[in-house]
């Protein structure tokens, strides 16, 4: 126990720093040696807590995400089904992650040389208060770290209320996958002039559109999700 405190607070004296910097200075900037310097720690002690930079950064990362883990019951509860309710999480998580991209490509698309379910679990093991309040469905859904994983989970009850057949389940979750990290990285590398209420209204129909393929043609008229805007 005594370990664990202290290994607790040892991590908020360096995720702390870390996030400082982040806000401060913006992710491209950080440094193992500046979060130490600013923590109150040598580098080497940094290192004693998290194997490389990138760990520190992505569990630093993690802060930037509690209003998307806040507001996602609210927009789920827009939906009257499944996938009404899957569309509408969907809208959120683009809301959050174009407002942000480079925290979310961090914890989405980047390589961490590291399992991020691993990291995740590491990370809600010594602050699971983060996660006091939400339903369990949506605290399954925040620990499966993997995106597709992520995906068929909110989608699975589809195939209970005959929405979706379940082989198509993996297709859905990869393709919207796909439209994401597509649209993310010509949004963060500037490829087309979007703003980012572009990049996530194009997303969301490209999302809606994929999704409404899979949906049973006689179950259609029963989806009536609205974009809600930003």
């Amino acid at each position: 126990m005594k370990k664990k405190i202290q290994r607790a607070r040892m991590w908020r004296y360096f995720l702390d720093a870390a996030a400082e910097i982040i806000e401060e200075e913006g992710i491209d900037n950080i440094t193992i040696r500046k979060i130490a310097d600013r923590a109150g720690y040598t580098s080497s002690t940094a290192y004693n807590y998290f194997k490389d930079l990138s760990h520190l950064v992505f569990f630093a990362a993690m802060r930037f995400t509690t209003t998307y883990i806040e507001e996602l019951p609210a927009y789920m509860e827009k939906g009257n089904n499944t996938v009404e309710k899957w569309l509408y999480s969907w809208e959120c998580f683009c809301k959050h992650s174009f407002e942000q991209p480079e925290i979310y490509a961090i914890l989405f698309m980047d390589n961490l040389g590291a399992i991020p379910e691993d990291l995740l679990e590491d990370y809600y093991s010594i602050y699971e208060d983060d996660l006091i309040g939400l339903p369990e469905q949506i605290k399954s859904i925040i620990m499966e770290q993997n995106f597709s994983k992520r995906s068929a989970l909110y989608i699975e009850n589809a195939v209970e209320e005959e929405f979706i057949d379940r082989e198509d389940i993996d297709y859905i979750a990869d393709v919207t996958l796909m439209v994401w990290k597509g649209m993310m990285s010509t949004f963060m590398n500037h490829r087309r002039n979007y703003s980012k209420e572009q990049a996530v209204e194009r997303t969301i129909c490209y999302v809606y559109e994929s999704v409404m393929r899979t949906v049973k043609p006689d179950k259609r008229v029963k989806i009536n999700y609205r974009f809600l805007g930003n």
